[in-house]
Order: C-alpha cells, then structure tokens, then sequence
C-alpha cells in the first residue's frame, strides 16, 4: 500500500526546489541543529490548544523532512520529503494553512505510510514559517481521530504561532551571527595584542576631552605607569624627559592644529629609554577640535644605543687611521734609512706593514674592544703555536688587551720573530725561543712577558741600536708605564716587556 503514494506533484517539488527557498534554509544553519527548548514549548502549547497527540516544527528541504521539535514521539528526527505533509502546506501559496480533517478522505494522504500504519494519523493542520520571503517549514499539529470541523480561532493561533517561530529562527539566526562575530572579533584583538606584544609596541587611545589613555601593557611598561587602573595624558606627559617634554607637547600641537601626523622621540625620564612616537587624530567634533587620537609607541634605545656606538667607532676608526698613518709614515722613513736598495727596503718594510695590518683586522674585528693576546702570538708564531709549537716554550694564560697594547706588542713579536730567524735562535737547527708570561695585580695590574732565545749562534751586542731595536723599545710608547728591555746575551736574545693592563677585562 505504501508504494501505491502518488510522488509530490510538480507544483510541490517546485516550491520545494526553489533556489531561494533552500539558500534561506541553509543561511540559518538550522538543518541538524541541536533541540530547542523554545521550540519544543511552541509544540507542547499547540498540541494542547487543539488536544491533539503530537505537534512538530518542521524544516523541509529537497529529499527529507527534518523535526526542529516533536511533541509527542521520541526518537523521530526526519523523514523523507516524498511522504510529508508539511510539504503541501508550503506549497499552497495562495493559503497560509493547510487543514485535513480525515486523511482516509484525501487521495494525497490515504495511503501515506504514518497514515496506514503508526502512529495513524488522521488528522492535520499546519501553517507555514516564513523567514526572509520564503517558506521553510512548517508549525503543524497532527491528531489520531478524524474531525469534522476546526474552529477558525484555532487556526488563526496556529498562524499566529507559526509566525512567533519564524520570528524564533530569525532572532536565533542573528544571535548566532553575532556571537560569531564577537569571537571573531576577540580572536582578530586576540591576535592583534599578541602581535603588538611580540613586536613591542605600545598602542594607545586618547580621548582628548577628559584626557584620559586606554593602552596595552607594553605602553605601560614603556613609561613604567601603573599596572592597572585608568592613565591621564598628563601622566605620561610628565613621564618623559624634562628635556624632551616640549618638542613632544610641540608635536601634539602641530597635530591638533594642522592635521599632521603626530611624530616625536623622546627619553622617559625614570628610564633613560629612548621612544618613539606616532599618531593621528581620527575624530574631531563639528568645530574640527580633536576628539579622539589613536598611535603607537616603539622603544627606539638599542636603535640608539647602536648608533652611538657607531659613532663611536667611526671616531675611533678615524683617530686610529691617523695613527696608523704617522706609524706607517715613521716606519717607512726609518726603514729606507737603513735599507736604501729598494729590493731590501720593500723585503723589510712589508714585514712591518703586514703586522699593523694584521692587528688593525683583529682591532677591526672587535670594534676595537680589544684583542686576545694569542691571537697576536698566533700571528707571529702560527695557529698551533700552543699545541705543536716549532722549536718555541710557550707559556702563560690567555689574556685581553687594548688595542694600542695588541698593536704594540705584535710590532715586538714581529721584530724578534724576524730576527730570530734571520740572525738568533731560529737561524739553525738546534735553537729555541722561550716565551713566557703572567699577569700580576700587584702593585699595579700588568703583563709581564718575557723572550728568550738559547741554542743559536753566539750573539754579540750591537755597536750601534739598528731600526728593530728601536721600533721593539719604542712601539709601546703610546702605552703609558709600558717598558721593554733589550738584552743582547751571548746564549741569545732576552727582552722582558711589560705592560698595563686595565683592571677589568
């Protein structure tokens, strides 16, 4: 009997079909929600104005019916389309209800599945719900016992009540849509703060008319404000710098007056933390008085910090090339002296040359903070001098010196170097080179270095100081306190040299 039910008419399907219709029902997002209580109460009051068994709130689509609420079955939550009443009802176009009184009298109905079998229905009426233009489902009540009439009031209140869950699914639709804005809202402030926070940026709100600051905490911590409780402008005013006050108060003015953006740096006073600060105003009232000012602060101090230093280190960098420069100068000039053929001169001055400049790289490497001291005894001496020394004892501690100390010490370690493989221990086979040395705090800080050559030739004191001896006891001259002594024994060549060192390192 049940496949005997006619399939809907075109005129149904049509309505069921209709584009608008089914992007109204999927915009609400009702299709498969979760039970209502507020509908559940509008089917528990229907069923008992027209003492029927069972009451729905149905949404219809194209290949099911589904039950917003069910009074009176449990367990039911769709059925097809093919087999709804609900589906007549909004078809009928022309009528804002649809009554059947006796089902076994209605060729659309008789043989209907809920008709013939359980829970056998008998009779119906139901009116449309509308939202946004078009009908998505209906507000019905379904009864065992045919009727022979329905009272007219019944039917209005049905319609009526049909109306009140259409204005349901709307209202619902709207909170729905804001609760979803709001979290979008939260995320996109979420993300915002966490982006400001990891960039350290100080964000800011001011409302010009009662002076009061909304900021983050990261504009807090810049002017080292409270960590709770309101912020008056005059309070982050009076938090920078006495000196940097007005050119902050002047760009505030320049702004308010003239439209322009807001741009200032500035100190804070307790911190010394150098800021920068920009802004806008974004509302001003009929007579173009600001209302609203919105910016941003960033903590520009490492900014600063470097570019002081660079400035720093261009000064330094200029006062050494001068040096270096009269160094060169003095050097070659003495050099050419004692070596006029220019074969000999070049041989001789490069040497010379290629240690200022081997200790300016080092220099240069630390922004001329200082260099180890063997790192100037590997580029006398070569990498593994500690290790795998040639025919040098080496011993002593790793320590820091200044620049002129690393650049004077490396001109000695040059000259002795060279001399011990030209004339001393290194000119043969069996010498060696001992060189030792300790830092002592006592009565002043200092290094005292010690060289010793054994094992080579026979050395006889020079009848007249040559240009090495010379540069080895005078490279150290720009460090005060400084002194080498230059021993010519017959064993070998002796220098004890010892230098200030800084207290700290």
């Amino acid at each position: 009997m049940i496949d005997q039910i006619p399939p809907l008419s075109d005129d149904v399907r049509k309505v069921v079909e209709d584009p608008a219709r089914r992007d109204v029902l999927a915009a609400l997002e009702v299709m498969d929600s979760e039970p209502d209580p507020d509908f559940d109460r509008l089917t528990r009051i229907a069923a008992r104005l027209f003492g029927t068994e069972f009451a729905q709130v149905t949404l219809i689509d194209v290949d099911r019916q589904w039950f917003r609420s069910c009074f009176g079955v449990d367990g039911l939550s769709e059925t097809p389309t093919e087999i709804s009443f609900c589906a007549h009802t909004i078809a009928a176009v022309d009528r804002d209800h649809l009554v059947v009184l006796d089902m076994n009298q209605d060729e659309r109905f008789k043989h209907n599945r809920f008709v013939v079998g359980w829970p056998n229905v008998r009779f119906y009426a139901g009116a449309p719900v509308t939202v946004r233009g078009q009908r998505i489902g209906t507000l019905c009540v379904l009864g065992t016992r045919p009727r022979e009439s329905v009272d007219p009031d019944l039917i209005a209140q049905l319609i009526d009540m049909a109306e009140v869950a259409a204005t349901l699914f709307s209202l619902k639709d709207e909170a729905r849509v804001r609760a979803r804005t709001a979290a979008a809202l939260i995320k996109e402030e979420w993300r915002h703060a966490l982006t400001l926070e990891a960039g350290k940026v100080g964000s800011w709100v001011w409302d010009v008319r009662t002076g009061e600051v909304s900021c983050n905490d990261t504009f807090r911590r810049m002017y080292e404000l409270p960590e709770v409780g309101s912020i008056h402008v005059g309070q982050i005013l009076d938090a920078h710098d006495a000196r940097d006050r007005p050119l902050v108060e002047e760009a505030i003015a320049a702004s308010f007056a003239d439209g322009l953006d807001y741009n200032a740096e500035a100190r804070v006073g307790k911190n010394g933390r150098w800021l920068t600060m920009r802004g806008r105003v974004y509302q001003r009232d009929a007579e173009g008085k600001p209302l609203i000012m919105m910016g941003a602060s960033l903590d520009i101090s490492e900014n600063k910090q470097s570019a002081e230093q660079t400035r720093l280190l261009l000064r330094e960098l200029n006062h050494r090339v001068k040096n270096t420069l009269a160094m060169i100068q003095s050097v070659a000039r003495q050099t050419i002296k004692k070596n006029p053929d220019p074969k000999q001169f070049i041989e001789a001055f490069s040497g010379r040359l290629r240690t200022i400049s081997d200790a300016h790289v080092l220099l240069a490497d630390r922004d001329w903070s200082g260099v180890q001291l063997y790192e100037v005894l590997s580029s006398q001496l070569g990498e593994n001098f500690i290790h795998a020394p040639d025919r040098a004892e080496v011993s002593g501690e790793d320590v820091t010196l200044p620049a002129d100390h690393a650049l004077g010490l490396g001109l000695i370690l040059h000259e002795l170097t060279t001399n011990a493989h030209r004339y001393g221990a290194w000119s043969g086979t069996n010498g060696i080179v001992a060189i030792d040395w300790e830092v002592l705090n006592a009565p002043v800080r200092g290094l005292s270095m010690h060289w010793r050559e054994t094992g080579g030739p026979q050395v006889n004191a020079p009848n007249e100081a040559g240009l090495g001896v010379r540069l080895i006891e005078r490279s150290l001259a720009k460090v005060l306190d400084s002194e080498v002594k230059l021993r010519f024994e017959p064993q070998g060549v002796a220098a004890d040299i010892w230098v200030p060192l800084p207290l700290f390192e």
